[in-house]
């Protein structure tokens, strides 16, 4: 099988789910299905690692990015006569001149169920691109059961077009020791209490603002002070985010990190005594995966696909209400019991996800594309 992959977005989207989706599925398909030949369109330096001898890389400007994707793809693709073409970013960038089988991966429909949440200028165009690009994909890859059922919500197309394909967490979020963890923290970070933790970005539907204002009333009335510490760059809701705790006066308490490397995200996991994801809508919810593969309790919320992700190894509840977060923080916390049964279901549950599965359902993906009619 030719495989044409627009991976240009390994670097223009690094560091989010759609750069690293993307970044992993090629990797593990290139190693574990080297009878395929992959032509990977790239933007950018990086690329060592998918330079084999079943691959080739050619490379797009940025700069030109409407040539490449109306013009140049589509004449390569035509020319190298590739059998199928994905664009894993939610389908941007297709064209219509592409003649080969193409499949997009759409992640989430957020736009169209929270558009509040999401940039002017990307909700115009997603909402503009969408059906398009829907109308034209012989085949569509999603994250999740519940994003599956969006699509089908938005756009009554055949569910036999939509194939779900979980993530993964990396290998990296796994089990260390703890007082490790903690020494490093305390280190780089001066934090020294034991803590609750957040990471997932500060847009309003991650309602982190629920999360300080449970944290301000349910602080008080734990048996061992905590702190809570969330992790994330200064962006979105994070000004706001910081005055609320001023004003809930719990600002000692809230200990906000700014961007922290990739690399200390799982000692920050391993280190937290529980860590809590109230977020209102996922498409799929990776942080608190990342969590249950590294053993530390979780909170998060019973909407979207997030149940699909944790099943019943982390407490489930309604994101609006408050009251039960407070009583889910101490209840947790409070009990050492209850800590070490959730985190002993959390790491079994973390096995059944991993990227060398993802990569083989897209690839099966590929296969059923190509041989329907």
């Amino acid at each position: 099988m030719k495989i044409a992959i627009d991976a240009r977005g390994i670097n223009w989207y690094k560091g989010t789910g759609i750069g690293t989706y993307t970044d992993r599925i090629l990797n593990y398909m290139i190693k574990n299905h080297n009878e395929n030949f992959y032509h990977i369109y790239w933007s950018g330096k990086r690329y060592d690692n998918f330079n084999k001898k079943n691959t080739n890389i050619i490379m797009a400007s940025k700069k030109q990015h409407r040539f490449f994707e109306q013009y140049y793809f589509p004449q390569n693709i035509k020319n190298e006569s590739i059998d199928i073409y994905h664009v894993p970013q939610n389908g941007i960038g297709i064209s219509e001149n592409i003649t080969c089988k193409k499949v997009i991966t759409i992640h989430d429909l957020i736009p169209y169920i929270l558009p509040e949440t999401v940039g002017r200028g990307y909700l115009i165009k997603f909402l503009k691109e969408m059906p398009r690009i829907i109308n034209m994909a012989d085949g569509i890859i999603t994250v999740s059961q519940c994003s599956k059922k969006d699509i089908l919500k938005y756009f009554p197309i055949d569910e036999n077009k939509i194939f779900v394909t979980p993530l993964a967490a990396d290998k990296k979020y796994k089990p260390l020791d703890r007082k490790v963890c903690m020494n490093k923290i305390n280190i780089k970070y001066n934090i020294s209490k034991p803590f609750v933790l957040y990471i997932g970005g500060f847009s309003p539907r991650k309602n982190v603002s629920l999360l300080i204002k449970a944290f301000s009333k349910a602080y008080k009335n734990l048996d061992i002070e905590h702190d809570l510490v969330i992790i994330g760059a200064d962006k979105d809701d994070l000004g706001k985010l910081k005055t609320l705790s001023h004003n809930f006066n719990v600002e000692n308490n809230v200990k906000f990190t700014g961007f922290v490397p990739n690399e200390m995200l799982p000692i920050f996991y391993n280190a937290a005594d529980l860590f809590v994801y109230p977020s209102l809508y996922e498409g799929f919810g990776l942080p608190p995966l990342e969590a249950m593969s590294c053993g530390t309790p979780v909170i998060t919320s019973d909407v979207s696909s997030i149940p699909e992700v944790t099943g019943d190894s982390a407490i489930l509840i309604n994101p609006e209400d408050e009251e039960s977060l407070i009583y889910s923080i101490e209840a947790i916390l409070n009990d050492k019991a209850i800590r070490k049964s959730l985190s002993l279901k959390s790491l079994e549950h973390s096995k059944l996800f991993s990227w060398e599965k993802t990569s083989e359902k897209t690839i099966e993906v590929y296969n059923k594309i190509l041989n329907s009619q």
